[in-house]
């Protein structure tokens, strides 16, 4: 008989260098424990000496004073009760539990399924590896692991909190390398915890499946319920899944290899005496008992959910603080693995009442975006964020969208803000020392002095804005004219104090410029007249931040989506509340008491006029309350800015995907009723506070309406601009930058003669 490679000695050979690679690191390991050189395993399978001595060297330069880091865990944001989830980051969901929240049957399961001798070895279980060695050359594979619990925890950690994905790799490579630092940090951690610690955080750590890290959000995933509250049935099958979660899958995968999964672990539970064997048959006999909670879908946690849009703002702004990372890579992966709990500014009833108001005027469905942002004035922190579309990355249907609509950001700029704007001339005029009481007489169309406009809107080289209503010609003061905002009046009050003093209180007040046309007509404010119509774009979120400074008397805080933030510790991470005082306290109550004319609420010093573009809303408020409308031309976008002592709040309606689409008859009244209930349910469950009048910046009550006295000068459309006292920042450089035309219903059309700024020159009506 032949005895080459393809006889029998062939075969025969062959099988034992299969079963030499096979057991080969086992061996390895086993020879850093000795047991197997003290019991002279290494000549049966012809492991020569050199290869123990070079596993000796290699684990004794491992350090023996080794500590695992912490295990990443995704971090919770919480609505402002501290109790509501509204949002998770992180790859990894885990809830993690202290010893006294497992259940004793937990700890016993995974013990019988895991490691049997773990209360009596010291990390490295050297029976096991006797008996995985022989169970190993027997079959000619890896059948049998080694592997202890506490070594198992050690390659969890090591692989979870790796940093790079080398770091990952090296982790869980199939190597007997992996072997000896896991055998090495493995004795070092026995050192360093009691077995209950490592318990604990082997179950804290270890993968169940479906996303779960841990046992306790495997508890909630699988059976929608705690680690303290596990059943022997449930623990059974929790402990089976550990060895390989996607084979032993009960949800998507062979539910009859995970119950036969769970009646091993039930076996092993008799087998170690923290079951008996009348209970486990009894158990066997039992369905899985499975009431799956799928985790949310994407990293923040609010795919399609209401919640969406401010966690994908709270984001932003973890991203953007230094104190969690150098680089905004580096503080988002914080995030995500940090473990921190954040109980955010979010007020979930007042964000249903905004969602409830908004989803009974504007369906999902709608190319339209109707959406509202509410900020506390004094903290600048965001009580509402609400549109009407789901926070998704599916964007295949009008409903879904991850546009930050309502805090801009992502190259997305906002909406032009129509007559809201004009509330920051008036500030720069009172802070210039220009009282409520001042008075111009406003025609329907006025000559001004600065240059640009086309169509209607152009006098020769001038801009020539009109008011919405002839009604509106006549004497108007800051109270009257804010009331019913008439652009006449406005464009006056602008020469006067400065165009650009109208754009540095702007920007005081927190708004910034986004498109490279708002940018270069800032850097020329002083010639940019239509300002004071809107021309600007901006965001929900700046605009309420703003008119929230004004109702706190002057003192301006940055919006901030945050309450608190504990660490992973539960140690409190303080945060920053920036606020500054950007306006004098009598200049901000003066502007109130003129912005309370829009409103329906009625001024304290002065006579509105009959002025009030928004009259339903003090009505509906039921309080204190003011603010201002502002429309685009051709109602392409509309508005609501206005506040109560204790909420601002910024309401718009437009097309997002089509600035240019103009809104349908009736929803330029959406954004004011929005608001109105928003604010009114806000006032309802918080009835205080009033405004305080202002003591000075007054003069005397303006005239009315009806006195239509004219000025010196006629104001017909062939006059040059200018009062004879006129000290205003004289006319522009005849580069139509910014000034625009006006419309039958609204604050006028394109500017500029030769339209290069397209949509800019749209303006506001009232």
């Amino acid at each position: 008989m032949g005895s080459d490679g393809n006889g029998t000695l062939g075969q025969a050979r062959t099988i034992l260098t299969e079963r030499k690679s096979a057991v080969w690191g086992l061996v390895k390991f086993s020879v850093i424990t000795g047991v197997v050189v003290a019991l002279g395993l290494l000549p049966v399978v012809g492991m020569s000496g050199w290869a123990a001595k070079e596993g000796a060297d290699n684990f004794d330069t491992l350090p023996s004073d080794f500590t695992l880091p912490e295990a990443p865990d995704a971090s919770t944001l919480y609505a402002s009760d501290g109790k509501t989830v509204l949002a998770t980051f992180g790859d990894q969901y885990r809830i993690k539990v202290k010893s006294g929240q497992i259940s004793q049957t937990m700890k016993d399961a995974i013990i019988a399924a895991e490691d049997t001798r773990f209360y009596e070895h010291n990390g490295i279980d050297s029976k096991s590896i006797l008996r995985a060695l022989a169970a190993n050359f027997s079959s000619g594979k890896v059948s049998e692991g080694a592997s202890t619990i506490t070594m198992q925890y050690v390659r969890q950690v090591l692989a979870y909190s790796a940093s790079t994905t080398e770091e990952a790799e090296k982790a869980t490579e199939t190597s007997p390398e992996r072997k000896l630092r896991e055998a090495r940090y493995a004795l070092a951690v026995e050192k360093q915890k009691s077995k209950d610690e490592i318990l604990t955080e082997y179950l804290n750590t270890v993968y169940f499946g479906h996303g779960a890290y841990g046992v306790g959000a495997a508890a909630k995933v699988y059976f929608g319920t705690t680690a303290a509250k596990l059943t022997v049935n449930q623990a059974a099958m929790l402990a089976g899944m550990v060895q390989s979660p996607s084979e032993y899958d009960p949800i998507s995968g062979d539910a009859d290899a995970a119950k036969d999964r769970r009646d091993y672990v039930l076996k092993r539970m008799v087998a170690t005496d923290t079951l008996t064997k009348a209970e486990a048959a009894k158990i066997k006999k039992k369905k899985l008992p499975l009431d799956p909670t799928p985790l949310k879908d994407d990293a923040s946690g609010a795919e399609g959910k209401e919640y969406g849009f401010f966690a994908d703002y709270f984001e932003q702004w973890w991203s953007k603080q230094e104190q969690f990372g150098s680089t905004e890579q580096d503080r988002l992966s914080l995030l995500s693995r940090g473990g921190y709990k954040i109980v955010s500014s979010l007020d979930v009833d007042l964000q249903q009442a905004a969602e409830d108001s908004i989803a009974a005027k504007l369906d999902k469905q709608s190319s339209f975006a109707l959406g509202s942002t509410v900020v506390e004035p004094g903290t600048g922190q965001i009580k509402v964020m609400a549109v009407n579309r789901n926070y998704s990355s599916d964007d295949s249907s009008k409903a879904n969208t991850t546009n930050p609509l309502l805090s801009g950001g992502s190259d997305f700029a906002g909406y032009q803000a129509g007559s809201t704007f004009k509330m920051f001339t008036m500030l720069a005029a009172l802070d210039a020392g220009m009282d409520l009481s001042t008075s111009f007489y406003s025609p329907q169309r006025y000559t001004s002095q600065y240059y640009g406009g086309s169509g209607d809107s152009a006098c020769g080289v001038h801009w020539c804005p009109s008011n919405a209503s002839p009604s509106m010609t006549g004497n108007q003061t800051m109270w009257s004219g804010f009331g019913k905002s008439v652009n006449t009046y406005f464009v006056q009050l602008e020469e006067k104090v400065g165009a650009d003093k109208a754009v540095e209180m702007a920007e005081r007040l927190g708004l910034t410029w986004n498109t490279e046309v708002d940018q270069a007509s800032a850097k020329n404010a002083a010639d940019w007249g239509a300002f004071t119509l809107g021309v600007s774009s901006t965001t929900p979120l700046e605009l309420a931040a703003a008119y929230a400074t004004i109702a706190n008397d002057g003192v301006y805080a940055a919006p901030t989506p945050v309450k608190s933030i504990r660490d992973a510790s539960g140690a409190n991470v303080s945060v920053e509340t920036k606020t500054k005082r950007v306006l004098d306290t009598e200049v901000a109550r003066a502007a109130t008491d003129a912005a309370r004319c829009p409103t329906g609420y009625g001024a304290a010093k002065g006579s509105c006029n009959g002025g009030a573009t928004a009259p339903q809303v003090a009505s509906t408020v039921g309080g204190p309350v003011a603010g201002k409308t502002g429309t685009t031309d051709g109602d392409s976008t509309a508005w609501f800015a206005g506040y109560t002592p204790n909420l601002a709040v910024a309401s718009f309606a437009a097309d997002p995907d089509d600035p240019t689409n103009l809104l349908p008859s009736g929803m330029t009244a959406m954004p004011i009723n929005v608001s109105a209930d928003v604010l009114g349910a806000g006032w309802r469950a918080d009835p205080t506070g009033e405004f305080t009048p202002p003591s000075e910046l007054v003069g005397q009550a303006g005239p009315s309406n009806d006195d239509n006295q004219q000025p010196n000068r006629d104001q017909d459309d062939t006059d040059r601009p200018g009062n004879s006292d006129d000290n205003g920042p004289g006319p522009g450089n005849g580069n139509g930058n910014g000034n625009g035309g006006s419309g039958d219903e609204d604050d006028g059309g394109l500017f500029g003669e030769d339209g290069i700024f397209g949509r800019q020159g749209r303006f506001d009506s009232p």
